[in-house]
């Protein structure tokens, strides 16, 4: 059984907590958190699991990793803390820890990711023997080893286009929601997710990653925004009211351009609610999906739905994103001490997972 600690307990790690004690090779020894009043509370509590796990959480980040877990699920968010996230996952890696993780955004692709990221990265595998395999929330794997999967399917290829299409009104993170993405503010608001820059700074690695993995040379990156209003007043079950012509919905893309052109595409289409921007792609049943697109001969599109915590959309992608992180962990302790990314890290079938969710 391979030791592994889970680093954070909020929408990413109570997945994990799951994921890590259904995995046959793994053990749950630790879980850290930041919010005192979870301090002792069981793992199988912070996971809404319906049985106790026999471990309570801390926040005494140096006496578990001083037990020297042979991995850990960094679940903490990177998205406001980048500087703290980074300091934390060399920690973890100086110890000798195996660590995978969805909130270090430029090492998608560690082979153009800046130096300030990288290096520090590169001497703590060197002086701890530790490895990293960064791998996205959104997911990860709808933006890079299944349209890769895909293209083999194809005889010639035009284009690549990720989506992801979902509808917030279910989705309980208020604070990313009305502030970050910019839901129900006023349509002069500047959410800082869609700041010119910001979108190539979280999928840029993965546009390059898909480049690599295809074979092709990108000319550049670009990135186009549009947003659009609520033409009524809708009320979410847990974010509450957003006023009519306030902001309802988002579109944008990071474009890889190659030979002038917008060839891979990664795409984020998102409503607080079924109504807003009727115009715009929907998934299949009106909730959510995350969509791939390979155009060409034959043209390929495939639909991924997944329920998670009660059939939730939102969960369902962030359960599939860990599934891929923590089931890569007995691979990565096999390998040799590095830098992983996802050309690297294999998608393996379920071997001996069948029926854990029972156990």
């Amino acid at each position: 059984m391979i030791p592994t600690l889970v680093w954070g307990t909020g929408n990413v790690g109570r997945a994990a907590i799951r994921a890590v004690t259904a995995h046959p090779e793994l053990e749950l020894t630790g879980v850290v958190v930041h919010d005192p009043a979870k301090v002792g509370t069981d793992a199988g509590d912070l996971a809404r699991l319906e049985r106790s796990l026999g471990v309570a959480a801390t926040d005494d980040i140096a006496a578990v990793l001083s037990i020297q877990p042979r991995a850990v699920v960094y679940a903490a968010s990177g998205d406001i803390r980048p500087d703290d996230a980074l300091a934390d996952i060399i920690t973890a890696i100086r110890a000798g820890a195996v660590v995978v993780t969805p909130a270090l955004y430029a090492l998608y692709d560690p082979a153009s990711a800046p130096p300030e990221v990288r290096d520090p990265v590169l001497a703590a595998i060197e002086a701890g023997g530790g490895s990293l395999f960064v791998s996205g929330v959104d997911p990860g794997w709808g933006n890079d080893v299944l349209p890769l999967l895909m293209s083999g399917l194809s005889s010639t290829i035009d284009a690549v286009r990720c989506q992801e299409i979902f509808d917030y009104s279910t989705y309980d993170q208020p604070d990313a929601v009305r502030y970050l993405v910019g839901m129900g503010q006023p349509m002069d608001y500047a959410p800082p997710m869609l700041a010119q820059g910001v979108p190539t700074m979280v999928w840029g690695g993965q546009i390059r990653l898909l480049a690599r993995g295809l074979g092709v040379q990108l000319d550049d990156i670009v990135e186009t925004v549009a947003r659009a209003k609520l033409d009524a007043t809708v009320v979410t079950e847990l974010m509450g009211e957003f006023a009519t012509g306030t902001q309802g919905a988002v579109r944008f893309e990071v474009q890889g351009i190659v030979n002038g052109e917008p060839l891979i595409v990664i795409e984020h289409i998102t409503r607080i609610h079924p109504s807003a921007a009727p115009d715009w792609p929907t998934p299949p049943d009106g909730v959510g999906a995350h969509r791939v697109i390979i155009e060409g001969s034959p043209r390929i599109e495939i639909n991924v739905e997944a329920g998670d915590e009660g059939g939730n959309r939102s969960a369902g992608g962030n359960a599939t994103a860990v599934g891929r992180l923590v089931n890569a962990i007995d691979w990565l302790v096999a390998a040799e001490p590095g830098l992983y990314d996802a050309l690297d890290v294999p998608l393996r079938p379920a071997v001996g997972k069948l029926g854990r969710s029972s156990t």
